[in-house]
């Protein structure tokens, strides 16, 4: 039994009802948990004198979907600070406040492939990208305000929206944090005297320990790259908390370098973007799917959870999660076609995207003849993606009229699915 009084199931003993009778999917991850819980290699992170007394036990994993609802298994209400799994969400406020084109002047795009705490600067004294402490540190150092009250004040409220919930901040691990951060302070120094970073040193320094320190769950892991997989809204309070396009320019920053020096292996081998934590904590998500947390504290020599790692390889492969496997034959959108007295109605279905809106013109262009007219409904399409909107709207202006002033090519669009 957990401490807090959850099995080490991630289930409450006081409940009327045991969650694995009605939820398939915490067995699933039980499952998960269980295969990686005998691993007991790596060490906690005793560069930090506060993290070095944590217990190394405790191990979770939390499931949220994009549509809200949100599975657990393991010591998923168990507390630790967030380290550096806060780096992808901070990164996002930071693009969401001030775009790409700012944001890239003080920090770069490519990964490193050292360890997350190297000098990984360019010539011009930008670092390499955000994922790393130098980059992250230069991307606190753009949150708003002057002061580090005012940038962490930002900072704790966009991580509490992407959480759903406030965060607290840890003062401990704070403290302990800004009195042995002279490495950080270090990296810090070099990105303000090449002239990227937005503060002055203690600052941005002082903001990023804070940062650091937040407070989190497993579930409010699994919560907030959730946040990321939608495209910026919480699937619990359906609020917009980042923009689509810093979710998806951060979300790619994660599957190109947010497992430091591991990257490429990491994306191999998983296929999942993710970001780990000195803590204990990694984030990982599929896109328009689901995010995932996991939490155990032992760490390998690269800082990433050595259970954590675990848990989401296997559920990768057991499962299919790679974001690169190939899915097969897909679906036709074109579920019938009805020809009537010179009119073809084409009904599709599904989810249309750039291949999908190739094939239906492909195949049904060929149909229209000066006399004829072609029916395009989407009443069973369930969205179309932007570029494949425009595409079919401009069909209609491109193939003209009939002798008789009918359009050779028709939508039928109740639902309004073709609005970019």
């Amino acid at each position: 039994m957990a401490d807090d009084g959850r099995s080490d199931d991630g289930y409450d003993a006081d409940d009327h009802h045991d969650p694995r009778l009605t939820d398939p999917v915490h067995r699933t991850l039980a499952g998960v948990l269980d295969a990686a819980r005998p691993n007991t290699d790596g060490a906690v992170a005793d560069y930090i004198p506060e993290l070095a007394d944590v217990d190394p036990e405790p191990i979770a994993i939390a499931l949220a979907s994009t549509r809200g609802s949100v599975h657990e298994a393991g010591d998923s209400r168990v507390e630790f600070t967030i380290q550096s799994a806060s780096k992808p969400f901070v990164f996002a406020l930071a693009l969401d406040a001030l775009g790409l084109d700012t944001l890239t002047r003080h920090v770069g795009l490519e990964p490193s492939g050292e360890p997350f705490n190297a000098i990984s600067l360019e010539a011009s004294g930008r670092p390499d990208n955000p994922m790393i402490n130098a980059g992250a540190i230069v991307a606190t150092s753009l949150m708003g305000g002057e002061t580090t009250e005012q940038k962490f004040r930002e900072i704790r409220k966009g991580l509490s929206r992407f959480a759903g919930r406030e965060l607290e901040l840890d003062e401990s691990v704070y403290a302990s944090e800004a009195a042995t951060g002279d490495r950080n302070r270090a990296l810090a120094y070099l990105t303000h005297a090449a002239g990227t970073l937005a503060a002055p040193v203690d600052v941005a320094t002082d903001a990023y320990f804070r940062q650091c320190a937040l407070v989190v769950t497993t579930r409010d892991l699994a919560v907030m790259a959730a946040t990321l997989a939608t495209g910026g809204i919480n699937p619990l309070t359906r609020e917009r908390v980042i923009s689509a396009d810093a979710a998806r320019w951060t979300t790619s920053m994660m599957t190109s370098c947010g497992m430091y020096d591991a990257s490429g292996e990491w994306l191999l081998r998983v296929g999942l973007p993710a970001k780990s934590g000195v803590g204990g904590g990694i984030v990982a998500l599929q896109p328009e799917q689901f995010g995932v947390g996991t939490f155990s504290p032992r760490l390998d020599e690269r800082g990433n959870s050595v259970r954590g790692v675990e848990m989401l390889t296997t559920m990768s492969e057991r499962y299919g999660l790679h974001m690169l496997d190939p899915r097969g034959e897909p679906l036709s959108p074109i579920a019938s076609l009805d020809p009537d007295d010179g009119t073809t109605v084409a009904l599709l279905r599904g989810d249309i995207r750039f291949a999908g809106m190739e094939e239906v013109l492909t195949r049904l262009l060929p149909l229209v003849n000066d006399d004829g007219c072609l029916v395009l409904d989407f009443t069973g399409v369930t969205r179309v993606g932007g570029g494949a909107s425009r595409v079919f709207r401009g069909v209609v202006d491109l193939a003209g009229t009939n002798p008789d002033g009918r359009a050779r090519v028709e939508i039928r669009d109740p639902d309004g699915v073709l609005r970019d």
